[in-house]
């Protein structure tokens, strides 16, 4: 058995923390990360009902605002939370053109956006994606990507 003395520390086990070891996301850093990818494609589907127009640029800043929930989360900086971070922006993208499309259809068949938004097919929302978004509207959707890769590393 050996004791510890005041010039001999007692010996850490070894299934104990190290010190310099920061433990992963924790279930509230994925919380924060999907209130930040859908509160923002929300918030880009009511204002490009809103305004009439699809607002591609908008994008970028879910990237951004995507990258700074990374980092509020307590997500460790590498090549994980860049990868976090580019694949919510994704889902940004993908979840907020869903909507919009969804709710330029819901006017004309009667419907409300969520009843809009499930009857909607993926073939539909492609060629209805592709008629209303401009060349710049898609780049600045890759542009944001590329953001949120390198904001969130």
């Amino acid at each position: 058995m050996t004791v510890a003395s005041p010039d001999r520390p007692a010996p850490r086990s070894a299934a104990g923390p190290r010190p310099d070891a920061r433990p992963g996301p924790r279930l509230y850093s994925w919380l924060l990360i999907a209130l930040g990818t859908f509160g923002f494609a929300a918030f880009w589907v009511l204002a490009a009902l809103a305004f009439d127009r699809q607002l591609g640029w908008m994008a970028v800043i879910g990237a951004l605002d995507i990258a700074w929930m990374l980092r509020l989360g307590g997500w460790r900086p590498g090549w994980k939370r860049a990868v976090a971070g580019a694949a919510a922006t994704a889902l940004i993208v993908a979840v907020a053109n869903w909507g919009i499309v969804a709710g330029q259809l819901s006017g004309p068949f009667g419907l409300d956006l969520i009843s809009s938004a499930g009857k909607l097919g993926p073939n539909l929302f492609l060629t209805l994606f592709q008629l209303a978004s401009s060349g710049l509207d898609l780049v600045f959707m890759v542009v944001a990507l590329a953001v949120a890769a390198f904001a969130s590393r």
